[in-house]
């Protein structure tokens, strides 16, 4: 998959302005950005389901204009709602789907067992979908995006609202997909799904890519190695903040419950705080993550 120039226009109004990217097969690569940041219309270029504004876009050798019926037939979409008929059973959600790609009887069932094994629900096969937990729907959900066996499966917040249990297991069918040589392309506003799952990812805002690469490069490059987090008793963050200044950080970011300084050593800046007289209410040194980026490349936590 190529796209140069890639736009996305609604009337006057840019949603995605001019970005290009390539993807290999069997990566996982992610668009993150804050909302409104041009990631749903660029993942709805993809799908075959937008036409492009301007610029080239290539999914798997072929125009997604003029050969979006036979692209979309290669591939899975998992949406950020899940769509499941809740009149049918586990069983029938994917039955049902395999028909609209026109694939014969016997093929959907085979697939159809193999696909329930794997997401986990062979015992769940016969019930109903409505009681399911939200996590066997989410399961369920990219069984059925794979009933075509896809060449690339695209992902819209595979994990929101799932609980951290559920969004393991998720993970774990999701990183056996791109063993298998299938390709991923998500969304998420989960950091640490991110680090998880992407090989490379773009960092999205106002429809442009503001960044681009390995989540540990991306760490390296716009980050430091530690984050010192510190939280305050009510009205004591604004003069805390004024101090800390003084002590010339790398980098400073004032939230609206904390004081996140950026450091090579976490604990030796630290140190110098409690010498300037600062008393924290509480204090913690980690090491750097994704968030941090995207708070300096966009100004912003990524739900806003």
């Amino acid at each position: 998959m190529r796209a140069r120039g890639l736009t996305k226009r609604f009337g006057s109004f840019t949603a995605v302005d001019g970005i290009d990217f390539e993807l290999f097969r069997g990566e996982a690569f992610g668009f993150l950005g804050p909302n409104g940041a041009g990631k749903s219309s660029t993942m709805r270029m993809l799908g075959c389901v937008s036409p492009p504004t301007l610029g080239e876009l290539t999914i798997l050798g072929g125009d997604p204009v003029r050969d979006g019926a036979a692209i979309r037939a290669r591939l899975g979409v998992v949406p950020q709602e899940d769509t499941l008929d809740n009149e049918l059973t586990v069983r029938e959600n994917l039955l049902v789907y395999g028909r609209y790609f026109g694939l014969p009887r016997k093929l959907i069932n085979e697939r159809t067992d193999q696909l329930l094994d794997f997401v986990q629900l062979t015992d769940r096969a016969g019930d109903q979908v409505d009681p399911l937990s939200g996590g066997m729907k989410r399961r369920l959900t990219i069984a059925r995006s794979l009933i075509n066996d896809p060449d690339i499966l695209i992902l819209d917040e595979p994990t929101t609202g799932l609980d951290p249990q559920a969004r393991h297991v998720v993970w774990d069918r999701l990183f056996s997909l791109k063993q298998r040589g299938v390709t991923l392309i998500l969304t998420t506003h989960y950091m640490d799904e991110a680090e998880q799952l992407c090989d490379r990812l773009v960092v999205m805002d106002h429809g442009k890519i503001a960044a681009e690469g390995t989540p540990r490069d991306l760490i390296a490059c716009y980050s430091t190695a530690e984050v010192l987090e510190l939280r305050f008793a009510p009205g004591q963050q604004e003069v805390a903040a004024e101090k800390i200044k003084d002590l010339a950080p790398e980098r400073m970011e004032v939230t609206a419950d904390r004081i996140l300084l950026y450091a090579a050593d976490g604990d030796a800046f630290l140190a110098r705080v409690h010498e300037a007289g600062v008393d924290p209410l509480t204090e913690m040194v980690r090491r750097s993550s994704l968030e941090d980026v995207f708070l300096y490349l966009t100004g912003r936590t990524l739900i806003d």
